[in-house]
């Protein structure tokens, strides 16, 4: 087995492609206080997917497809710094992990964690392609990553065609755990319908009920499914829709949808556009003059949007978004979390490192509560429905679909007088009750197939 100068391992990954590799340590004995016979009982179960290759060792590996290139890239490159914290910590079986998974002690039963990092670019195919390399040259038994849904959504198919856990970071369409849900996938964040439904009423009590409505639209399946849960749940509130600008993935140039927007009678703009395609045409929107005249709602903020746009243009604009830093003040693991990062990173984390962070630990505490690496027992750990204390309160997965049950929070822009220091860019107008913000179990059309 190859090693580089600092010790990491880089066998069977190619070079193309792997863009990091993390290691907790070389080969060797299990860990201490870890009993031989801890997997006794898993000689008897039928392999399935990477196992029991992939753990045969003192080693489990992990593969992380992430936007380091394309659109995405900022989220991407925060997702790796969450992922690399939480695997740090596991490994080293630190008191932050534990108060999230109570069962862990150092590493994941015993073995510790190394994990790849490959460029998805933002694009399905490329995500998928690595994701299989994982699998079959690396023996991952769990693939995770994602900001696009598109990318998440084939990630989760493949993972689950070749029994492997497949755990998105970001994905903001309904179609993840709804129409496309798969058994072996589990997404943790936050998602269109979840956001729209608890946002429109803060829109509505805080801007009016008489709004009308314009929207800027990427397309594919997150900027569609957003858009129908944000007009469903706005129009509730009397809010009129004047229409919609659809733009591809990674424009440009926005300057003939906002003409458009320009011409409408329109008094509000909502854009869903995300990464660097919300920062591109906000940007132009404002060259346009159009934020003279209208107010800017974004109902699933991107991280580092903020800081693109700087904070003459965010002031007073709402959004729903997974986690932000000042959290740590009502939060004891939240600060946990905060200080962790900031000490690692020299930074405020955002909610793409949070939510890589988060989904990481809890797959170990799936494992771990399963007392094996068997996919489908992994799987009905998650399914049972144990609450856990996350950085903003209890944290589950719903057994009928898969999605995540965590609370998140609606932010508005402060002016930048009102900010206390340069990342300082954001009031919390409430945290939102995850579980009420969900849709009924059936709602988005999840259809969950074998375990095997």
């Amino acid at each position: 087995m190859d090693k580089t100068k600092t010790g990491k391992t880089q066998s069977g990954v190619d070079r193309r492609d792997m863009l990091k590799l993390g290691a907790a340590g070389a080969a060797g004995t299990m860990l201490p206080g870890v009993p031989s016979m801890a997997f006794a009982a898993d000689k008897e179960k039928k392999p399935i997917g990477n196992f029991p290759a992939g753990v045969e060792g003192d080693t489990v590996f992990i593969g992380l497809t992430l936007d380091i290139t394309g659109p995405y890239s900022a989220q991407g490159a925060d997702q790796q710094k969450g992922y690399e914290l939480a695997v740090e910590q596991l490994n080293a079986g630190a008191e932050q992990v534990k108060k999230i998974s109570p069962l862990t002690k150092k590493g994941v039963l015993g073995k510790k964690i190394e994990f790849g990092v490959a460029d998805a670019e933002t694009k399905p195919n490329t995500a998928v392609q690595a994701a299989t390399r994982f699998i079959h040259d690396n023996k991952a038994m769990m693939i995770s990553g994602s900001t696009s849904s598109s990318v998440a959504i084939a990630l989760q198919k493949v993972c689950n065609r070749e029994h492997t856990i497949y755990l998105p970071a970001i994905s903001g369409s309904n179609e993840t755990t709804g129409v496309d849900c798969q058994r072996y996938g589990f997404r943790l964040c936050y998602f269109a319908y979840t956001a729209c439904k608890a946002i429109a009423p803060v829109l509505a009590k805080n801007l009016g009920k008489d709004r009308k409505a314009i929207y800027l639209v990427p397309d594919y399946t997150y900027g569609h499914t957003t858009y129908d849960s944000m007009v469903e749940f706005t129009e509730k509130e009397g809010w009129t829709t004047v229409g919609e600008q659809v733009h591809p993935l990674g424009a440009k140039d926005y300057s003939s949808f906002l003409i458009n927007i320009a011409n409408s009678d329109a008094d509000t703009l909502v854009v869903i556009a995300y990464g660097a395609d919300a920062a591109n045409s906000i940007k132009q929107a404002k060259q346009f003059g159009l934020l003279e005249k209208m107010n800017i709602v974004v109902p699933y903020m991107s991280a580092f949007l903020e800081k693109e746009i700087g904070p003459d243009v965010m002031q007073g604009v709402y959004g729903a978004t997974g986690f932000w830093w000042t959290l740590q003040d009502q939060y004891p693991v939240a600060k946990d979390f905060v200080t962790a990062f900031e000490a690692k990173y020299k930074a405020k984390p955002r909610d793409s490192a949070y939510i890589a962070y988060l989904t990481t630990v809890l797959w170990a505490d799936a494992v771990e509560r399963a007392g094996s690496f068997y996919p489908p027992d992994v799987i009905k750990a998650y399914e049972a429905g144990e609450v856990r204390q996350g950085p903003v309160g209890d944290v589950t997965f719903r057994a009928e679909d898969h999605q995540g049950v965590i609370n998140f929070p609606i932010v508005k822009g402060k002016k930048k007088a009102d900010m206390k220091n340069d990342d300082d860019y954001f009031e919390i107008v409430e945290v939102v009750d995850g579980r009420k913000a969900l849709p009924a179990i059936g709602v988005l059309g999840c259809k969950l197939g074998d375990y095997t």
